[in-house]
């Protein structure tokens, strides 16, 4: 018996190739497909154990709405700190040793975690802090998880590979939130945060077996330099100015809803279950949205997509603000997941393609400190208007700032020739 998980195949038969559920054929791929959705789920426990979590330590505090923003700028704050060094590093060192480590410390960081709440020795600054540490396993992880897809299945399946991670990722913020909010209700948030420490070892077990090609020749370079050769590319590449501003411009404005949804939540009389089913209405929209882009595409340009659903999205989250009965909020949700997987589809795809293959790492790095760091950002500044103006003032001003920004499409326009906007979604 073989001692490795098999390296990727030459491909599937040609009827096969590029279809929809070619890339499951390799195996490689598939285990790790598998392993990732586990790990999603695990994930997206996590976020809704420390939401809720935060949200009991600080309920009878005036600031609650602020440090309930906090978590998730806590989780994506790392961005400005690891995410270039993270991608240069990506393109430079060997990418399977990388994800091993960023895995292990994700698992250690989530294990002690839940422990300590368990234990009952977690304050808000406390899970805040385990919450920064984790975000930086992620941010490591994030540039080098993308690159590899290339690797681990053929090029005829590389577009249909990075559409499955996408449809992989919302069938665990489906199921995900849900089971979360379950478990906490049964046991309690420190049990979640086990669980997520858990999720992570099947992907640690896949990657340990992989037998990753060495590159042809290794780079010798320094951080600092291959750092600064990706600025170089980013400021003398205008598709790359394209694709970061318009990111930059919807990340900020629309992360009002999730940041504030544990709050929203729990005004509508919602118990951490009723949180996480929320946060599942969310995933479903998404999947629903992800079956529906490819025909949407199909009629209308990218731009025309990324318009419309920025409009809906604008306007759910100024719903959001105002809904009071549960059931009319999760519908409210579910068509929010909608429109978010339209717009972050169609940004993922363009940032996947804007730069060569030496370059992804490091592009991608630059598109995810613009994304994530937009929305550790805009959760905090949020966050700190909803302490002082209310709940549905906030979420008003968001949905303005959502369509100012669609000034940004006719002066930075994502359709463009030189884009490979095939009709598919990746992981946002």
């Amino acid at each position: 018996m073989a001692d490795s998980v098999p390296t990727p195949l030459p491909g599937p038969p040609p009827e096969l190739r590029g279809s929809a559920l070619a890339p499951l054929r390799e195996p490689l791929f598939r285990s790790l497909w598998v392993a990732a959705i586990i790990s999603y789920i695990g994930t997206w426990m996590q976020n809704v154990g420390a939401g809720w979590l935060m949200t009991q330590l600080t309920m009878s505090r005036p600031e609650a709405p602020l440090m309930v923003s906090l978590v998730q700028a806590a989780t994506t704050l790392p961005v400005f700190l690891v995410i270039l060094p993270a991608g240069a590093l990506a393109d430079m060192v060997d990418r399977r040793r990388l994800l091993l480590i960023t895995q292990a410390w994700m698992v250690v960081a989530a294990g002690l975690l839940g422990i300590f709440t368990l234990l009952g020795s977690v304050s808000p600054w406390t899970l805040l802090v385990f919450t920064f540490i984790l975000g930086l396993g992620a941010v490591m992880n994030d540039p080098a998880w993308q690159a590899i897809t290339p690797e681990i299945v053929c090029a005829e399946n590389h577009a249909p590979a990075v559409a499955l991670n996408s449809v992989g990722f919302n069938v665990a913020r489906a199921i995900g939130p849900a089971l979360g909010g379950l478990v906490i209700a049964i046991t309690s948030s420190g049990v979640a945060f086990l669980m997520n420490a858990v999720s992570f070892f099947g992907v640690i077990f896949i990657l340990y077996r992989w037998k990753r090609m060495e590159p042809d020749s290794a780079r010798t370079e320094r951080v600092l330099d291959s750092m600064r050769a990706g600025f170089r590319y980013v400021r003398s590449t205008p598709l790359v100015h394209c694709v970061l501003i318009r990111t930059g411009a919807f990340s900020v404005a629309a992360s009002s809803l999730l940041a504030l949804l544990p709050l929203i939540a729990t005004h509508c009389g919602q118990g951490a279950s009723g949180y996480g089913l929320l946060l599942g209405s969310f995933g479903l929209g998404a999947l629903a949205g992800a079956g529906l882009l490819p025909r949407l595409k199909a009629f209308y340009s990218v731009d025309r997509v990324v318009a419309a659903a920025i409009v809906i999205f604008a306007l759910m989250t100024f719903a959001a603000g105002r809904a009071h009965a549960f059931p009319w909020l999760a519908l409210i949700l579910f068509v929010s997941g909608a429109a978010w997987i339209g717009i972050l589809a169609c940004l993922n795809v363009a940032a996947q393609t804007m730069s060569p293959p030496w370059m992804r790492a490091r592009a991608l790095s630059m598109y995810l400190l613009i994304l994530q760091g937009g929305m550790a950002l805009g959760s905090a500044a949020w966050g700190a208007l909803a302490t002082k103006y209310g709940l549905a003032t906030t979420m008003l001003l968001s949905s303005l700032a959502l369509i100012l920004g669609l000034a940004t499409v006719r002066r930075y326009p994502l359709s463009s020739s030189e884009l490979d906007l095939a009709p598919s979604v990746v992981r946002d």
